[in-house]
């Protein structure tokens, strides 16, 4: 087995929180890869979508994720990541994908105000058009992909260690 797991899907669905649980459990370092850009441009998601535009943006998490270098740990991924092809290529040749899906009802509720959120949406795009846009390349990247209907961060977390562990006795 590769030695990281890679968490992708959409915003609000518990990458991060998931990510740090699991790590904690499995004994890997956490890393997060909007932080990792944030700390690398020195400044915030929102202020490189607001000064770059959502294109811009894309390449410059494209262009940083694909230089991501780390062993034994557990990557949580910004929701537009699926939309870097070096990057995707990147993760999936250095960590096992794991997709987080939520249906989209569950996903409007758990997001709330996504104003509030720095979600790379563009301009008069809904949600639900963001959804199923990205819906298929989550799918298309995804080595396992964890159904969390009814499932709270530790029944989540829980489903992850069993696929992995299925993963790894093929």
């Amino acid at each position: 087995m590769k030695s990281n797991i890679v968490l992708i899907g959409m915003p609000g669905v518990g990458k991060s929180t998931v990510g740090v649980i699991l790590a904690k459990i499995l004994g890997y370092s956490f890393v997060d890869t909007d932080l990792v850009i944030q700390e690398t441009e020195g400044r915030l998601l929102r202020d490189i979508i607001a000064s770059e535009g959502v294109d811009g943006f894309i390449s410059t998490e494209n262009r940083i994720v694909s230089g991501v270098r780390t062993e034994r740990s557990v990557i949580a991924t910004g929701g537009s990541v699926v939309y870097g092809k070096e990057a995707m290529k990147h993760l999936s040749g250095i960590g096992t994908i794991v997709y987080l899906k939520l249906d989209y009802a569950g996903l409007r509720y758990r997001l709330g105000n996504i104003k509030n959120r720095g979600v790379v949406i563009r301009e008069g795009q809904s949600l639900s058009e963001l959804y199923a846009e990205r819906v298929p390349l989550y799918e298309k990247y995804a080595d396992i992909t964890i159904d969390e209907s009814d499932c709270d961060i530790e029944k989540t977390v829980e489903k992850i260690i069993r696929a992995i562990d299925a993963l790894c006795e093929k």
